[in-house]
């Protein structure tokens, strides 16, 4: 009986230890993400979409000090385009440690700034949701107060996608330094300052820098954390090839009573090949697009083990049904998609006219995976249009081709990225599960996904450097990138900086 007492109150005081030590470290790290808040306000204050070449480089410029103020070795590696991406390095303190390489990238989607609810996308605003779940602008004094509050929201372009990852990492950093601790391993980094436009630079800029970029593994910070809220390692994304279909109609465009019921409208010759395509299901229709994939036993377990509420999921996105592509969210991701990404013919609201427009456009991205490469998928569709009756052209027609052809249409492939994947129990995937592991909460486990259905310039990295990779996601499922409104949830900057923190404290095998 004395024994059973004697262990039960060790036992007791052991919880209560490590209760208060786990206190200490929140508290610790709620501090240092709180110093550093003003100057990722500052970061997020300098507009970032690619286009503007000097808006890219005064990012750089701001990175490239705040690395420097932690330690790192830095550089501005050029690219023709005048936009530097940054390199930097942190080594560890013992000779002889292996290398990670971690990849994040600072440019920013384009921004359509009348659809923001605030004044500019690059005038980051704080929210708090209010009682009727509207998100209504608070103090940005709330981002310091005690008690913290998780909840509330930074609103401004790449908030989440993808700036807050450079704060989290140098927010582990200043925890290290505090604690007279360091790395396992030696650190470098890359900060793409293309990704939002697929990376063009990515690849020479490596090539040239070949042994800069020597590693042992990669680990890219990019993405969404699953719904959970869990910890979310990633093994691979599928690609993106983006096309051009434009269907011809007169040579200009002419008014619809004189010509309407005469000549064929172009919008509803694009809006009826369009759904030649796709089914009521949201499966392609498309011969051989979906060939290739073959999901095995232990692929689809894995897929079933994300634990994905799908109903929660439809909630959240304002749907009654899901496409049947695959039978849940990750199962759908698995295959290649095929998406309208943008319209447009003649004009609309206050600006219509009445008449039969010369020509329509449909924008397209196809998600790609290893298995269905950008262009034969391209090629499949291009066969499909042409079956339909189209003759395609290299450009707008000529008289020659008007003569000859009912049907005119044009079909251009634009940028493309691949697709890549890795196996999950490949040695740097092991070890950001041990990492990740060790930060989840009691009783859950960190999410693997067998491949996420965006896309990130893995490939680039992967062909050039022979290097297995795994993506760890930080931010809020609900972050709205690449939309308006995009926002990061502060309590992912604290749960995201304690998951680079123990990154970077678990030894690399």
């Amino acid at each position: 009986m004395e024994m059973r007492r004697f262990m039960y109150g060790w036992l007791l005081l052991s919880v209560c230890a490590l209760s208060r030590q786990a206190h200490a470290d929140d508290d610790a790290l709620i501090k240092a993400a709180q110093a550093n808040i003003p100057e990722f306000l500052q970061l997020l204050s300098i507009p970032n979409v690619a286009d503007n070449p000097g808006h890219i480089r005064d990012n750089a410029v701001f990175i490239e000090t705040a690395l420097k103020k932690r330690g790192f070795r830095t550089r501005l590696l050029q690219n023709p385009a005048n936009r530097p991406l940054v390199f930097a390095q942190l080594d560890a303190p013992v000779a002889g440690r292996r290398t990670v390489l971690f990849y994040i990238h600072f440019d920013g989607q384009p921004v359509i700034p009348e659809r923001w609810s605030q004044p500019s996308p690059f005038s980051p605003v704080v929210k708090q949701r209010d009682a009727n779940g509207v998100w209504t602008p608070v103090p940005s004094e709330r981002l310091q107060a005690t008690p913290f509050d998780p909840e509330l929201r930074i609103f401004a372009r790449s908030a989440s996608d993808d700036k807050a990852p450079i704060m989290m990492l140098l927010t582990a950093i200043d925890l290290l330094n505090a604690e007279d601790a360091a790395p396992e391993f030696n650190i470098k980094l890359i900060l793409d300052s293309e990704e939002e436009m697929g990376s063009p630079s990515l690849a020479g800029v490596v090539a040239s820098n070949r042994s800069l970029f020597a590693a042992d593994g990669l680990v890219i910070l990019d993405g969404p954390v699953h719904a959970s809220g869990r910890p979310t390692l990633l093994f691979g994304n599928r690609g993106i090839v983006q096309a051009t279909l434009v269907v011809y109609g007169p040579k200009v465009a002419l008014h619809s009573g004189h010509y309407g019921n005469y000549v064929p409208n172009p919008a509803m010759r694009l809006a009826g090949l369009l759904a030649s395509m796709k089914d009521d299901d949201g499966r392609v229709l498309v011969p051989g697009y979906y060939d290739g994939i073959d999901l095995t036993a232990s692929d689809r377990a894995l897929l079933a083990a994300s634990g994905d509420d799908d109903a929660a999921l439809r909630k959240r996105l304002g749907i009654a049904r899901a496409e049947r592509v695959g039978e849940t969210y990750q199962m759908s991701m698995q295959y290649p998609s095929l998406n309208v990404r943008g319209m447009a013919s003649a004009a609309i609201g206050d600006k219509a006219a009445n008449v039969v427009p010369s020509e329509a456009t449909a924008e397209l991205d196809l998600r790609t995976t290893p298995e269905a490469d950008g262009q034969t998928l391209f090629a499949l569709l291009k066969t499909h249009i042409e079956r339909q009756g189209y003759h395609l052209t290299d450009g707008p027609p000529s008289d020659e081709e008007r003569a000859g052809h009912d049907k005119l249409a044009s079909f251009s492939m634009g940028k493309s990225e691949k697709a890549v994947r890795v196996p999950v129990d490949s040695s740097v995937g092991r070890w950001a599960y041990t990492a990740t592991e060790a930060v989840a909460t009691t009783g859950d486990k960190p999410v693997r996904i067998r491949m996420v259905g965006g896309t990130v310039p893995t490939a680039t990295l992967v062909d050039a450097l022979r290097l297995s990779f795994v993506i760890v996601s930080t931010v809020n499922a609900d972050n709205n990138q690449h939309t308006h409104d995009e926002n990061l949830r502060m309590g992912n900057i604290i749960s995201g900086t304690r998951t680079i923190r123990s990154l970077l404290t678990t030894p690399y095998p």
